[in-house]
C-alpha cells in the first residue's frame, strides 16, 4: 500500500512534480446538464407591445436573450446530503408581428421559466468565518453553492392565442406570481412597463435551452505542484508606442475577409455530398 502523500517536496517519480501543496478552493460535488424544449411559454409584453399585439394577425420569432437566473438551494428532507436547486430563468423575447394592414412591427416582453434539479452536495455543520468579516458580520453557513451555466436559448417558435384570465394571488400585488419578484436589472432591460393582464391576445413561445447545474463546497485539496506560475509573455503598453506603430503589430484579420469553406469546417459539419480531398477521402 503506497504511503500517504503529505504537503511538501516530492522526490522520485514523477520527476516533473516538485511538491504536494494544500489549496483552498471550490470542489464540485455533483453536476448535471440539460437540453430542454420549453413549449408554450407565456410572454408578458411591455404596455406598448401589448397594444400592437392586440391588433396582430400573425407573429414570427426574432430574438431571445437570457437576462438573469435566480438560484435557491435547500435540503431534501428525505435524502441526506442531497439538495434541491430551484432555478428561475428570465428571458427577453423579441418578436415580429403582422397587423391587419400588412405592416410588421417588433414587440418585446418578458418570459419566465422555472426548473428544479436534485444534486448531491454532501454534508457539513461547520460555520465559516474569515479575517475580513466585521465583528458583527454574519458567518457563512455550510450549505453548498449552486452555479448555473446557460447560453441564450434557441427561439423555436411563436404563436398568438386569445387572452386567458390569470388567477390573482391575494397576497401578491401583481397579477402573476412570476412577475412579483422581478430583479431590477431585468426590469431595466425593457423600455416600458411590463403588464400581465388587460390585453386581448397572448404571445406563447417555444424555446430550446441548454444548461449545466453544479453544486460546490469550500474544500482543502492536496494537489501536485509543478512550479510557480511565472508569466512568459511580456506586457505591451499602448502608451509607449505611437498609434501607427501599435497598429502595425496587429495581425491582418484574414478570416474576416475570407470566410471558411466547407473544407475548413469542423469534422462534425454536415456534408451531404463529399468531394474528393474535402469532406470525403
Amino acid at each position: 500500500m503506497p504511503d500517504k502523500v503529505l504537503p511538501g517536496p516530492i522526490h522520485g517519480n514523477p520527476p516533473c512534480v516538485r511538491e504536494a501543496v494544500c489549496i483552498h478552493t471550490n470542489r464540485i460535488y455533483d453536476s448535471c446538464r440539460d437540453k430542454e424544449c420549453i413549449e408554450n411559454l407565456r410572454v408578458y409584453p411591455t404596455r406598448c407591445s401589448q397594444e400592437i399585439l392586440d391588433c396582430a394577425s400573425s407573429v414570427k420569432s426574432r430574438d431571445v436573450k437570457l437576462l438573469w437566473t435566480d438560484i435557491d438551494v435547500h435540503e431534501v428532507s428525505f435524502n441526506r446530503g442531497f439538495y434541491s436547486v430551484d432555478i428561475r430563468f428570465f428571458y427577453r423575447i423579441t418578436a415580429e408581428v403582422c397587423a391587419c394592414n400588412g405592416r410588421t412591427q417588433k414587440i418585446s416582453g418578458l418570459a419566465v421559466y422555472d426548473k428544479s434539479v436534485i444534486l448531491f452536495g454532501s454534508e457539513g455543520d461547520v460555520k465559516i468565518f474569515n479575517s475580513r468579516m466585521s465583528p458583527c458580520g454574519k458567518c457563512a453557513d455550510n450549505m453548498p453553492q449552486a452555479f448555473v451555466e446557460a447560453v441564450d436559448p434557441i427561439f423555436l417558435g411563436a404563436e398568438l392565442c386569445d387572452a386567458v384570465r390569470v388567477c390573482r394571488d391575494p397576497e401578491c400585488e401583481c397579477d402573476c406570481d412570476e412577475l412579483c419578484d422581478v430583479p431590477q436589472c431585468v426590469k431595466d432591460a425593457f423600455e416600458d412597463e411590463l403588464i400581465t393582464s388587460g390585453g386581448c391576445k397572448n404571445l406563447l413561445v417555444t424555446l430550446g435551452q441548454f444548461s449545466i447545474v453544479r453544486l460546490e463546497r469550500d474544500s482543502q485539496i492536496l494537489i501536485p505542484a509543478y512550479d510557480f506560475c511565472m508569466p512568459e509573455k511580456e506586457c505591451v503598453g499602448s502608451s509607449e508606442d505611437r498609434p501607427c506603430d501599435l497598429f502595425r503589430k496587429i495581425k491582418f484579420p484574414v478570416n474576416e475577409f475570407f470566410p471558411p469553406s466547407v473544407c475548413d469546417m469542423p469534422n462534425d459539419s454536415v456534408c451531404d455530398k463529399p468531394a474528393k480531398g474535402c469532406c470525403g477521402k
